[in-house]
């Protein structure tokens, strides 16, 4: 059928012609439409009359025989042959965009159409269907399964795929693994017993004497990997994280020693060294104030004991005073030294700490004379402290009595006590 028989003279029954023998009736079953129902039909396609193949079903015994829905039979063909040459209507496949047409001049039976169309391998499919009643289970239409593959999520866990593995590459595999653990833990081993004390070695049968300055060398050598790699990474324009006064912390006196008497700050000056004009400059707290800008920033200063503190300094940055008094062209190195710092019983006992020049030209490197807006006290370092926020605080010298720049690094307080050289952070 094309488009125009959706409408009133679509799907109306034929008689089939007389051929003196006695047929069972055939019929195309369409889709139900009763006289109550309000569903539409779906249009149907005849395809040629050779194509397809009718559907043989028995009638019901308490209604007249429904007729089959296509195309009249040629004359003089057999009755036996009508079911064979019989065609039957088609359902296309539903187009949502197009509804369905009621079938018009049904009889109010039940008139149900199956169609049927060979897939191209030849096996027929079955497109719209019913239940087969008892008597139709030896039809000859075959369903063919559709399967429908539902699509995984994006984000769906998917399974983790097997892996075999042949039994000689898995031995081989196991074998390497166990000879490579036990190189390892014979060299782990090795290496400890190298380090270990004379004593703990002569207990465990290992007499043979090793150089103290051998470990010594290879201890120092271990501990300067992170040296290394903080001074390799340095960089003049990285920033420490600053703060506001709202964040500031209490920060605790943790002088090494005794705190020292502050009656040295009456007669206190700062020496300058190594300066390329040849001369040594002192300097007292009125010069640095007078002299230079002060700068104000809210830093942490981390310990390498494991705490830290926010607190706010000001003063004169170093870069300033490398400007003011050139240090000698060779030299790479500033030395900062304490002589008012005591031991733990109070004797003198002068704190020093190397400093490279790059570091102390950065720009939050302060030489501070005041803490948390009011002139330093004798706990921080006054009159005038070093303040390296890019540095642990080891570094970060108090009551700073000299600067001494050279060319090569000279070793400084804790350097000598078994401490890391470049602390940084």
């Amino acid at each position: 059928m094309n488009d125009k028989q959706n409408g009133d003279d679509s799907l109306k029954s034929q008689q089939i012609a007389s051929t003196g023998i006695e047929p069972k009736q055939e019929v195309a079953e369409s889709l139900e439409a009763g006289p109550e129902d309000t569903s539409s039909s779906v249009p149907m396609a005849i395809e040629k009359p050779d194509a397809v193949e009718l559907i043989k079903q028995q009638v019901d015994s308490d209604g007249p025989h429904p007729l089959s829905v296509g195309q009249k039979p040629r004359a003089g063909e057999a009755a036996s042959s009508i079911a064979e040459k019989q065609q039957i209507a088609e359902l296309p496949e539903a187009v949502p965009e197009h509804p369905p047409v009621p079938v018009i001049g049904q009889k109010p039976e039940t008139i149900t159409a199956i169609a049927q169309q060979p897939d191209a391998d030849g096996s027929p499919s079955l497109l719209v269907g019913h239940e087969p009643r008892a008597d139709e289970s030896a039809s000859p239409v075959a369903v063919k399964p559709v399967s429908v593959k539902k699509p995984q999520s994006f984000l769906g866990e998917r399974p983790l795929p097997a892996i075999e593995l042949a039994p000689q590459v898995l031995r081989y595999q196991n074998r390497r693994d166990f000879l490579m653990f036990g190189a390892g833990a014979l060299a782990t081993l090795a290496g400890a017993g190298f380090l270990l004390p004379q004593e703990t070695l002569s207990r465990v049968g290992i007499h043979r004497s090793m150089d103290s300055s051998e470990k010594e060398w290879f201890l120092n050598r271990a501990l300067r990997i992170d040296d290394d790699v903080a001074e390799a990474l340095y960089s003049a324009n990285r920033r420490v994280p600053t703060y506001t006064k709202s964040q500031i912390t209490s920060l605790k006196n943790n002088y090494n020693g005794a705190t020292p008497d502050p009656g040295y700050i009456s007669g206190w000056n700062l020496t300058l060294e190594g300066l390329a004009s040849g001369l040594s400059i002192s300097l007292d707290i009125r010069n640095l104030l007078t002299r230079f800008s002060m700068h104000e920033q809210i830093t942490r200063l981390v310990c390498v004991e494991g705490w830290s503190a926010i607190a706010w300094w000001a003063g004169l940055r170093f870069d300033d005073l490398l400007h003011a008094y050139q240090p000698m062209s060779q030299a790479k190195w500033a030395r900062v030294e304490s002589s008012v710092n005591l031991d733990a019983s109070g004797n003198p006992d002068p704190y020093f700490m190397s400093l490279d020049l790059a570091t102390a030209r950065h720009p939050q490197t302060l030489l501070a004379t005041h803490f948390n807006g009011q002139p330093l006290t004798v706990d921080h370092g006054a009159p005038l402290r070093l303040l390296v926020p890019v540095k642990l605080g080891l570094k970060n010298v108090k009551a700073i009595t000299r600067i001494t720049y050279v060319a090569e690094e000279l070793r400084d307080y804790w350097a000598e006590r078994g401490y890391s050289r470049y602390d940084g952070i």
